[in-house]
């Protein structure tokens, strides 16, 4: 059963979503919160699989929620989904720094919201692909500044290929065929640098990818 937290201030679309979710056998609505701070406090009472979280909400908003709940290791399995109407600005970007795990749009068509809960319980990356689009479009017209922290020399030549092809937006299988590998050693290196990075998710992978320089931005 995948378990999830809504938080957003606006009740009519909570309610929107928890009956998207409830009619689905393996998803749980365990609790309900109209903005980050009482967010957070129900990620700690109830340990969801999935926050689905607004960025723009009063008392805590959504990124700095996104960050307390990355940054606590009793909530380690908690994947922040960031809902959004206003597409990619510095708030997507900074949400995702924070330790968001991807983004969706809040006009997205109910199967893809529904599927995309069970890819991000999986714990892979998801980023909408308008998101996406204008991520890479971000980082070619502003050159990245080199991220804090561990610089990608601390990888493998293998790990550094995974995580190129990671910020390509490709799963595990895929990774290993392009790397003629075993899908079990591809999430091997994908986990390896995630520690070593110390990436919470694989949208933190991408993210680091872009910023130093590992991956080239190309226009879809």
């Amino acid at each position: 059963m995948i378990r999830v937290l809504l938080v957003d201030d606006q009740p009519l679309l909570r309610s929107g979503f928890r009956a998207l979710l409830d009619i689905e056998d393996d998803i749980e609505v365990v609790a309900e919160a109209g903005d980050g701070q009482e967010g957070l406090a129900l990620a700690r009472e109830h340990l969801p699989d999935i926050a689905l979280m607004d960025i723009r909400m009063p008392v805590v908003d959504g990124i700095e929620a996104t960050r307390r709940i990355a940054a606590d290791p009793d909530l380690a399995g908690v994947h922040v989904v960031v809902l959004t109407n206003y597409g990619l600005d510095e708030y997507v970007l900074d949400a995702l720094r924070a330790g968001a795990a991807g983004f969706l749009v809040k006009d997205i068509v109910p199967e893809d919201f529904v599927h995309a809960v069970r890819v991000a319980a999986r714990g892979d990356a998801l980023l909408a692909p308008a998101i996406t689009r204008k991520l890479i479009d971000r980082y070619v017209t502003q050159p990245p500044e080199p991220p804090p922290g561990p610089g990608l020399d601390v990888l493998t030549d293998r790990e550094r290929e995974a995580v190129a092809l990671v910020a390509r937006g490709l799963s595990n299988d895929r990774i290993a065929d392009r790397m003629v590998i075993s899908p079990l050693t591809a999430k091997t290196h994908v986990n390896r640098a995630m520690t070593k990075l110390g990436a919470r998710d694989r949208a933190q992978l991408v993210v680091l990818a872009y910023e130093s320089g590992l991956v080239t931005p190309r226009r879809p």
